[in-house]
Parts: structure tokens; C-alpha cells; sequence
């Protein structure tokens, strides 16, 4: 059976809220702005992200235990989730960002975060990816584990933008959009897994894989 491990891990946030889909938001964020703006703009977002990460990685327990939620609930509901997002990433169709018409807030950096926040900083799938991975193993080691995969993904992310950020904003979005492509077959083959691995904590007989 399928086992959520450190590289699956690593996969999952990756795909999720890796480098092609912060890249596409900081893209959009950068229209009309300075390149020092966007260097700001994902140091800051990095750290939030960073911090919210690890704090739901070493809280997973808590937090599941106060909504009664079981393991096997959170399994099943993040294997759908995953393999819905993932259909959207194959298909072109992006889930989770803002509306173009939000009014915008006085200050640019705070106002840039808050952009950032559902699809980067605190993504309703890597949340998700990450109380799956903190909850298979029930040790401070793992949840440390956990929290390593997600903060280097998010310094992956960061890199990346810092590196980029002069070709953001006249760069073409074809290629970004090729590799979040790419990913969503990944990540649907994640959610898939996750989900069986669910059915099968419930006690529902699965024929064994590799």
C-alpha cells in the first residue's frame, strides 16, 4: 500500500504551489511594477508561507482532533482534492486565485500578500498536503520531516522568483503553463493513491501494488 513519504511529500507541494504556479502569480502581481517590488514581495511572502507551513505540520493533531476529524476522512477528502485540482492544472483551468477586481489596499507589499495568500502563501491544497503527511507518522522527527519538505519547496520558490523576477513581467506564460500541465499528471496520480489509501484504512479490500 501506498505510503506518503518524503518524496511524496515533496511532490505533492511542489506541484501544488511550486515554482510554475508562484511564478504565474508573481507574473500577474508584476504587471506595471518594479523588479525590486517583486524581490520584496516574495522574501516576505517566503517567510509567511514558511511559518504557516511548519506551524500546521507540527499542530496536524490538534487541529484534526478539534474538528473530529479522522485520518481516513482527511485522506479521502485530500485524494479528491488533489485529483480535482490536478484535472483543472491538465486542462488549463487555474482553481484557487483571486478576482481580478478585489479592490486594492494602500499599501503595495500588504496588498501583494494578500494576493499571494490562497493560491501561495496558505494554499487550501498544500494545507491539506501537509496535515496528510504530518498525520501518517505520529513523531516530532516526522512532523520536523514534514516541515523541511514544504520550507524547501517554498525556498525553491523563492530562488526562483528572485532569480526571474526581471523576466517576469515580459516573459510569456506558455511554458509556465506547459510544466503546471506536466505537474497536474503528477499530482493527480497523488491524489489517487492518497484516496485509495483512505478506502483502505477504512477496511476496504485493495488488490496490492508495487
Amino acid at each position: 500500500m501506498y505510503v506518503f513519504d518524503l518524496s511524496s511529500a515533496f511532490i505533492a507541494f511542489f506541484a501544488v504551489v511550486g515554482p510554475p504556479k508562484v511564478l504565474l502569480a508573481f507574473a500577474q502581481l508584476g504587471a506595471g511594477r518594479d523588479a525590486g517590488y517583486l524581490r520584496r514581495l516574495a522574501l516576505w511572502s517566503a517567510l509567511v508561507a514558511a511559518v504557516v507551513g511548519g506551524v500546521m505540520s507540527f499542530t496536524a493533531d490538534f487541529v484534526t482532533t478539534l474538528f473530529h476529524v479522522s485520518d481516513q476522512s482527511l485522506q479521502l477528502a485530500g485524494g479528491a482534492i488533489f485529483f480535482i485540482y490536478a484535472v483543472a492544472l491538465v486542462l488549463g483551468v487555474h482553481l484557487g486565485g483571486g478576482a481580478d477586481d478585489d479592490a486594492h489596499l494602500a499599501n503595495p507589499m500588504v496588498d501583494g500578500i494578500r494576493a499571494l495568500l490562497l493560491p501561495y502563501i496558505a494554499s487550501p491544497l498544500a494545507m491539506t498536503g501537509v496535515l496528510i503527511g504530518s498525520l501518517s507518522k505520529d513523531t516530532w522527527a516526522w512532523h520536523s520531516t514534514v516541515a523541511a519538505a514544504y520550507v524547501a519547496v517554498v525556498a525553491i520558490n523563492c530562488v526562483c522568483v528572485l532569480v526571474l523576477a526581471p523576466l517576469l513581467q515580459r516573459s510569456r506564460r506558455t511554458s509556465l503553463e506547459l510544466v503546471s500541465r506536466l505537474l497536474g499528471l503528477l499530482l493527480a496520480a497523488v491524489g489517487v493513491e492518497l484516496f485509495l489509501n483512505g478506502l483502505a484504512g477504512l477496511g476496504a479490500h485493495l488488490a496490492g501494488g508495487h
